[in-house]
């Protein structure tokens, strides 16, 4: 069951995170270097970054200059994010490196590590959803809808832990096949984006 051993170290993550709950603090990631786990707790860790530099940015106050700055971070932490997500799809492609394809084997829409990219992204709506369901300066009415909403992300958790082991107990069983879509960012890209290869004229 891969999505109920990678939840709580996001989890885990999550928390180290608020202890001081600043974008520029340094991560000590808990786990062996080279572990799967350390993976996980480094891929939540930068999409946790990235959650509170998109609140940062939608500051109305914020400087020019700043959010400019903060607008490259993101831009930054999304390559590193994609780039994690290929780390552990290779971590599922050498663990069933050795599984028999069927004949009839289907491919997914996504492969494991995207999927497990949601999960990491629905740890976060889930933690801050929490927060605002217990605000204690929060009115009632307030509180009552994120509950409500918090329930939702509850339940999509447990659907996703089902969908997540039905799709890697078919790649395990050979019923599904897994591909890694080397994602191709072209704004980051100096020979892809327009506007930066112009500039190099």
């Amino acid at each position: 069951m891969f999505a109920e051993f990678a939840f709580p170290i996001f989890e885990q993550s999550i928390i180290d995170y608020h202890v001081i709950d600043d974008v520029y603090q340094p991560v000590l990631n808990p786990y062996e270097k080279g572990s799967v786990e350390h993976l996980l707790y480094a891929k939540n860790w930068v999409d946790t970054v990235q959650w509170h530099y998109e609140d940062i940015v939608r500051d109305p106050n914020i400087d020019p200059v700043a959010a400019l700055d903060l607008k490259r971070k993101i831009d930054a932490s999304n390559q590193v994010r994609t780039d994690m997500v290929e780390y552990i799809d290779g971590y599922f492609l050498q663990k069933y490196a050795h599984v028999q394809v069927k004949p009839n084997a289907r491919i997914n829409t996504e492969s494991p590590a995207w999927a497990i990219d949601r999960l990491s992204i629905l740890a976060l709506k889930i933690y801050h959803m929490n927060e605002e369901a217990t605000r204690e300066e929060a009115t009632a009415e307030h509180r009552a809808k994120c509950q409500e909403k918090l329930n939702v992300l509850l339940d999509q958790k447990n659907d996703m832990f089902i969908s997540i082991s039905q799709l890697v107990e078919d790649i395990e069983n050979g019923d599904k096949f897994m591909k890694v879509y080397k994602q191709m960012k072209m704004y980051n890209d100096a020979d892809l984006n327009p506007v930066l290869y112009q500039n190099k004229k």
